[in-house]
């Protein structure tokens, strides 16, 4: 039996199974935002799929279904802070960890989008491309991808001049033109390269 296939056959048993994923990991700015979702299977929820494949408004449609009737949600974040102290790899995981483990009720077994797995106290299984053929994943895909743009709406008015709320925090031509002429604000990950290069080498961290 494969590694991956370690829990195969209790993944799709579980009566709680929940899918896992991250929003948020490629930006200049702002948190990294991670989402667990166990799907009622007495409530289906049609038209899940990658959120990066659904218009914005198709997207705040299934996030609205998924908050209503899911049996569990929830949602975590990992901060810029948090970010550039441990890197956006294992800031993403942490923020899963912290959404696996505020869902109510507790999950039995996890679906992770990706080829990493976060630190859990139940089975997970990690599955590439999980966002755009797993639907309880999808749903997670959804709703970290509508809460961490909500966020980037708040923020581009309490940071005007970025354009936080067209961009959210990627490197468009736009935000790197906005970076050079006001340069990082408190969101910007200064572990990244474009933000790095404008003020300096971050500090060394010592483990």
């Amino acid at each position: 039996m494969a590694s991956g296939d370690l829990f195969e056959v209790p993944v799709r048993a579980a009566a709680r199974l929940c899918g896992v994923d991250e929003a948020g990991r490629g930006p200049l700015a702002g948190p990294v935002v991670a989402a667990a979702v166990i799907l009622d299977p007495q409530r289906r929820i049609g038209g899940l799929r990658d959120s990066k494949a659904m218009t914005a408004g198709a997207r705040e449609r299934a996030a609205q279904a998924i908050r209503e009737q899911a049996l569990a949600w929830a949602v975590a974040e990992a901060s810029v802070a948090e970010i550039d102290h441990l890197n956006i790899l294992q800031a993403s995981l942490l923020a899963m960890r912290r959404a696996v483990e505020a869902l109510q009720p507790a999950a039995q077994f996890a679906l992770i989008d990706g080829n990493q797995l976060p630190v859990l106290a139940i089975p997970a299984r990690a599955v590439i491309g999980g966002d755009a053929c797993e639907p309880v994943i999808c749903a997670a895909s959804i709703l970290a991808k509508t809460h961490r743009d909500g966020l980037m709406r708040a923020f581009d008015a309490e940071y005007p001049g970025y354009g936080f709320a067209r961009h959210a925090g990627y490197g468009t031509p736009e935000h790197l033109a906005s970076l050079r002429r006001l340069g990082p604000c408190a969101l910007h990950r200064r572990s990244f390269a474009p933000v790095r290069n404008l003020i300096g080498p971050a500090p060394r961290q010592v483990a």
